[in-house]
């Protein structure tokens, strides 16, 4: 199962509605910085087609201005 923390940066003026965005999707976990214009997204999925479907999602975020990953593993799943 893919698990990938990112930075999100807004456009300007458009945090809180970056947050509203990044909430209302099921995989994401959403964590704003107190002091800076910057969140951190912390994402979950049950395989790969899941993780693709998901960055098309985030693609059309227009509160989106720039998405880093700043880590990203698989964790296998037990059968």
């Amino acid at each position: 199962m893919p698990i990938k923390s990112y930075l999100a940066h807004p456009h300007n003026g458009k945090k809180d509605e970056l947050i509203e965005a990044l909430s209302s999707i099921d995989q994401c976990e959403v964590v704003a910085a107190q002091n800076k214009n910057v969140l951190v997204l912390v994402t979950e999925t049950e395989d790969t087609t899941e993780e693709a479907i998901l960055k098309e999602k985030l693609e059309t975020i227009n509160s989106l201005k720039l998405l880093a990953m700043v880590s990203g593993f698989n964790t296998p799943q037990n059968n």
